[in-house]
Parts: C-alpha cells; sequence; structure tokens
C-alpha cells in the first residue's frame, strides 16, 4: 500500500500550511456537522490520551484547536498517566465508559495496541484516509481483514533524547559514541551527583522503551529481521545472545552510575526534573519528549536526539517508526462528530500543529524534511541510511510479552530478576 495523502514541507524542517488548510478544516467539520444535524447525533464528545507530566499534552493543543475553529463542538480531554494507560482504556472499555476518541498504538505488542483492541471489538474502523496513512509494508499493525483501526500520527526515534547544553556545562563537549567513553562519562557525572541518563525505573513504559532502545545496537543492527525470525520460531529470547547482552547491558548502566541514584523507584518526574533542571543529560524517552521538555528547561539546554553507543565498535543503530495512532470507540455515541476530528488531524493545519507541539515526525512526510537544524540533526544520516528498526513490541503477538520485559527490566534492577529469567519469562508470554 502506497501513502497516498502527502503533506508539503518547509525546507526549514517544519510543515508547511498550505493556503488552503483553512478550506479542509472547514470542510471536515462541515461534514461533521450536517451528519450530526441529520441524524441528532451530538457533536460534543470526548478524547482521552496519555501523559507523563504536567506540560500540556500536544493532544490538549489539537482539541483546542479544533474547538476554536469549530465553536459548536466540545471536546473533553482525559489526559491519562502513560505507566497505567495501557490498562485504564482497556477497563474502561470493557465497562462501556470510555472516550469516543482514543489514543492507541499500532500493533499487538502493548495494552493499548489497536490489534488486540479491535479484535475485541472496541475499536471502529477508519476510513480512506487512516487507510493512506498506514506505511506501506506495515499494513499488519494497523489493520484486520483490510480494515483500519489506527490512525498514525507520527513518525518518532526512540533513541536517547539528550540536553547537550548539560553536557557541555559537566566536561562532557560531545555525546559518547563508545561504550568506554560512555562509562567514562558515567563515573566523572555520578561524582558530581549528576547523572548521564535518568531513568523512569518505576514505571513500566520507560523501563521497556529503555531496553528496546538498547536492543537496537544488540539485537537489531545485526539481525534486523529477528522478530520474524521469533515468530516463525527459529530463534527465542532465551537463546538470543542479543537479547542477553541488552539486558546485561541495563545493569551495567545501573552498577556503572550511569542511571541517577533511586532510579529504581523513580516515576517519570525524574525524567522531566532531571533534564529540565540540568542534573542528568539524556534519557530513552520518545524524541517529540525533548519539545515538551524544552519548554521547561533553560535556552542553552540545547535537546539532541542522540543513538545510544554500539557496543564492540558495532555502528550505531536506532528505533524508529509510528509509534502513536488515534483510533475511535466502537461504542460511541458520537461517531460522526469523532470521525471528523479524526479526519481534521490528517489534514496540513493539525499536522504543523502536531510537529510544533510534539516534535514528532510527521508520518506521511518525514523523509521529505530538512533535520539538519533540529534536534534530529544527529540521527540524520542513519534515518537516510535505513539504520533503524521499528518499536519490537509493536511487533510482538500480545502485551504480556512487552509485559514480561518491563517488569523483568524493574526486576534487574532491585536485584530480584536475573537476564535468564526475564528471557525465559519473555518466551513464556510470546507463547508457540
Amino acid at each position: 500500500m502506497t501513502q497516498h495523502r502527502r503533506t508539503h514541507v518547509l525546507r526549514t524542517g517544519t510543515l508547511a500550511v498550505a493556503t488552503v488548510g483553512a478550506l479542509i478544516l472547514a470542510g471536515c467539520s462541515a461534514g461533521g456537522t450536517d451528519d450530526a444535524g441529520d441524524g441528532g447525533e451530538s457533536q460534543s464528545f470526548s478524547f482521552t490520551f496519555a501523559t507523563s507530566n504536567n506540560l500540556e499534552s500536544p493532544y490538549e493543543s489539537l482539541a483546542k484547536a479544533y474547538m476554536e475553529a469549530n465553536p459548536d463542538v466540545e471536546i473533553t480531554t482525559n489526559p491519562t498517566p502513560n505507566d497505567k494507560y495501557g490498562e485504564t482504556i482497556r477497563t474502561q472499555l470493557q465497562a462501556g465508559n470510555a472516550s469516543d476518541v482514543i489514543q492507541t498504538t499500532p500493533g499487538s505488542g502493548d495494552a493499548r495496541g489497536v490489534i488486540p483492541l479491535a479484535e475485541a471489538g472496541f475499536l471502529e474502523p477508519l476510513g480512506a484516509t487512516a487507510e493512506g496513512l498506514v506505511p506501506e509494508g506495515s499494513e499488519t499493525i494497523f489493520e484486520i481483514d483490510g480494515k483500519t483501526y489506527g490512525q498514525p500520527m507520527d513518525f518518532t526515534i526512540a533513541a536517547v533524547v539528550t540536553s547537550m547544553g548539560t553536557a557541555a556545562m559537566n566536561g562532557l563537549d560531545e555525546w559518547p559514541t563508545t561504550e568506554a567513553d560512555m562509562y567514562d562519562a558515567c563515573t566523572a557525572l555520578a561524582a558530581d551527583g549528576k547523572s548521564l541518563l535518568a531513568l523512569a525505573g518505576a514505571a513500566g513504559p520507560n523501563a521497556g522503551l529503555t531496553a528496546q532502545g538498547i536492543a537496537a545496537t544488540r539485537v537489531y543492527a545485526e539481525t534486523p529481521d529477528w522478530n520474524q525470525q521469533r515468530a516463525d520460531g527459529e530463534t527465542t529470547f532465551a537463546e538470543s545472545e542479543g537479547w542477553a547482552d541488552t539486558l546485561q547491558t541495563v545493569m551495567d548502566l545501573h552498577e556503572g552510575g550511569c542511571f541517577q541514584p533511586g532510579a529504581e523507584g523513580a516515576g517519570f518526574d525524574a525524567i522531566t526534573n532531571g533534564l529540565a533542571q540540568g542534573v542528568s543529560v539524556g534519557s530513552f524517552i520518545p524524541s517529540g519528549s525533548a519539545v515538551e521538555i524544552a519548554a521547561a528547561a533553560p535556552p542553552e539546554a540545547d535537546f539532541k536526539v542522540q543513538p545510544f553507543p554500539a557496543a564492540d565498535g558495532g555502528d550505531p543503530y536506532i528505533i524508529a517508526s509510528s509509534n502513536y495512532t488515534i483510533s475511535i470507540n466502537a461504542a460511541s455515541e458520537a461517531k460522526d462528530a469523532a470521525a471528523a476530528f479524526v479526519e481534521w488531524l490528517a489534514s496540513s493545519e493539525a499536522q504543523t500543529l502536531y510537529y510544533e507541539k510534539s516534535g514528532l515526525l510527521p508520518v506521511s512526510s518525514y523523509q521529505e524534511l530538512d533535520l539538519e537544524d533540529t534536534i534530529y540533526s544527529p540521527v540524520v544520516d542513519l534515518l537516510a541510511e535505513g539504520s533503524f528498526t521499528p518499536l519490537p513490541n509493536n511487533i510482538w503477538p500480545n502485551p504480556s510479552v512487552y509485559e514480561a520485559l518491563q517488569v523483568g527490566v524493574q526486576g534487574l534492577l532491585t536485584g530480584q530478576k536475573t537476564v535468564d529469567q526475564v528471557l525465559q519469562d519473555m518466551d513464556a508470554a510470546y507463547g508457540d
């Protein structure tokens, strides 16, 4: 499937707002208004999305912009803590009190994944616009029987978001490119009461994302099709030297003082505060988080997305894929109004606002952007070379595998799990 909906971009790295943007917006809202008026359906609806801090979410900004352009629409926003988000929306969907519009993720490997939610009958099939935004070759993590259940919003880089300003102020002029340099930097920073990396160890999603970011270099750089090999039964997590090395690296980082003290019990605020206040240099967080954190940090923070150092002098490799989708609750009583909003989210105006507020690249046109003077400049060549892999847990067959990884990493940090136990737990969750 090809992406038949394209958005023009400026070479400055921001999306261009087409002069017809207002007409696009008006057309979408008018369609929702007519449908609602004919059927007597409410033009107001609710919108639930995950949040990891107390800053205004990009989704909140999108809702406000839509209401400003459509005064007859009222959107009730429900920001929900990210560490419990998947469990929360599944419980709400099962209870019949979920929002009309829901932030989801592609695939099956997360509790908020569109495939298991759609298979359970919780999600409404979307239209041609959503279908056209699905990246070619990724249909299986967005669609069931030819119907699309999640509209992709982004192209996210999951590497290390770093404050190079903080690094420079602590004698680190360049981001480490080797393991030896990285551990030297950890030691020097820890001696001054600071850390190279901030980790929200008590928050499963950050523990899991950290492990996956490391796995990019330890597993997927050498074996890009490792997930397919696992699906075909040609390997297991327990048999994988790369996954064992990944988890051992998590322990080495912890024991080497690379994480802040108490990382195993820390929440997402440890990342936000650590990076904004200059006590940590970087963290494994979605690339767009740099924009949110930069709003609370001094101008000299100079955030950049950096690759994690490869093992044994290997080449850098990162995770990059569409990680966020928007879905409609199949039980919604405001489907027309919700559909009009979801349609608008693909417009030039909405894409521009989303990029500016989230910092996440637009899924439809990231390859056309000039990123040299942006937070993405350190990974421009990696994107051009294709030196990246999709987020692994999006490909895994069920949320339990990722949960086993998250809980496993937390167990490694507290000494309650061994590497072998975590890998065995992941295999058990994966099933045959």
